[in-house]
């Protein structure tokens, strides 16, 4: 970047050195005046250092000055150094292809000295506007882009923070919903391209579904301390009272779109997530004992995102059991518990679920920290 004192410079295009020491006489105490005899010259001095305004022969040999301008209007690089024709060509039309190629002005010789320099300040006066409203536009976007990411990242831990208010109270451990998180996504990544789903798994909506998926089990925080902390199995009455976390999350969900004008893709899914995701294939599951396709898609995820992980994860009243034992239950489950093209994605990128599940592992001190057992 040049110093505020230094002059600003033009280059003069020009096969006549003559027309060229004319106009370095005339705007030398003013601007550094750079000069090229031909358009190849002048394309290779601007591409060493860009100069602010360019004064533009149009009759030059083998390249004349509107394919010099036209080449540089194609260039991101060039495209904004304001063109200023500088010719003896006067008929109309050749002012009119000049100016239609991009150039900012068209003067004719003989040159009147006065007259040019009042153009290229005129110019360089807007081209400096311009730079300058270019820079403001390019900071407000940065400061949005910055304060949407903040947002972003705020709403994820808040979802997060929520989703750990339920986990909080429940036996199981606090790096679940971490995991079926990363279970979802991973998931909905395999089939993003399947027909059946590529037009609801797209970009946008995976991102949602991944930051819903940590509200899956929100309405556990609605369940009774003796029901949802009891060690053992439950009752078919305690179990009837356990089911209904499925509705208190999806009311919280409900809650939470009347106080937006706009309900977010990833409250709309974290509301399906939380009310169906106990959904079952054949039409067994609850609360609505949905059957097949009625289940909505984030809910079909978020189930086999659920179960492999309450199975290969370890509680009080049972050890982990084995990823692939895990794995064939899910596949047993195929067409009766899980969709089953789901569930043929799954068995594709297992592996993969595995590996979330090492890395946001439990520790058998975490589980019993959890559970209050020294």
């Amino acid at each position: 970047m040049r110093q505020k004192a230094e002059k600003p410079i033009v280059l003069a295009v020009d096969d006549t050195p003559a027309n060229i020491d004319v106009v370095k006489g005339v705007l030398s105490q003013t601007y550094l005046v750079q000069a090229a005899v031909n358009g190849k010259m002048a394309l290779k001095v601007i591409e060493r250092k860009k100069p602010d305004l360019i004064l533009l022969d149009i009759m030059m040999p083998d390249m004349d000055g509107y394919q010099v301008c036209q080449q540089l209007k194609s260039s991101d690089e060039t495209r904004d150094i304001p063109v200023i024709f500088l010719t003896a060509k006067a008929e109309v039309e050749d002012e009119a292809k000049g100016l239609g190629l991009g150039a900012v002005d068209y003067i004719t010789k003989p040159i009147s000295p006065a007259i040019l320099k009042e153009r290229i300040k005129t110019h360089l006066a807007l081209k400096i506007a311009r730079d300058q409203l270019k820079r403001q536009n390019e900071l407000l976007e940065e400061r949005v882009l910055e304060r949407t990411q903040q947002l972003d990242e705020l709403q994820d831990v808040a979802m997060v923070a929520m989703g750990s208010l339920a986990e909080a109270r429940d036996p199981e451990t606090g790096n679940h919903i971490r995991r079926t998180q990363y279970y979802v996504k991973l998931l909905a990544e395999k089939l993003k391209n399947h027909p059946k789903y590529s037009a609801f798994l797209t970009p946008s909506n995976i991102t949602s579904l991944f930051k819903s998926a940590p509200l899956h089990d929100i309405g556990k925080v609605g369940v009774p301390d003796h029901i949802l902390l009891k060690p053992g199995k439950l009752t078919d009455e305690e179990f009837v009272e356990m089911k209904k976390h499925a509705q208190y999350g999806r009311d919280a969900m409900v809650a939470a779109e009347k106080t937006m004008t706009r309900a977010d893709n990833f409250l709309i899914f974290a509301k399906q997530i939380a009310y169906t995701h106990h959904e079952k294939w054949d039409g067994s599951g609850y609360p609505e004992q949905l059957k097949g396709e009625d289940i909505p898609i984030a809910a079909r995820l978020m189930a086999i995102a659920d179960v492999y992980d309450a199975l290969i994860s370890r509680r009080v009243y049972k050890p982990p059991f084995p990823h692939e034992k895990a794995v064939a239950i899910i596949t047993e489950g195929r067409g009766s518990h899980f969709d089953p093209d789901m569930v043929d994605a799954f068995l594709e990128i297992s592996e993969d679920f595995f590996a979330i599940a090492q890395q946001y592992a439990d520790s058998e001190e975490d589980v019993k920290a959890k559970a209050g057992i020294k």
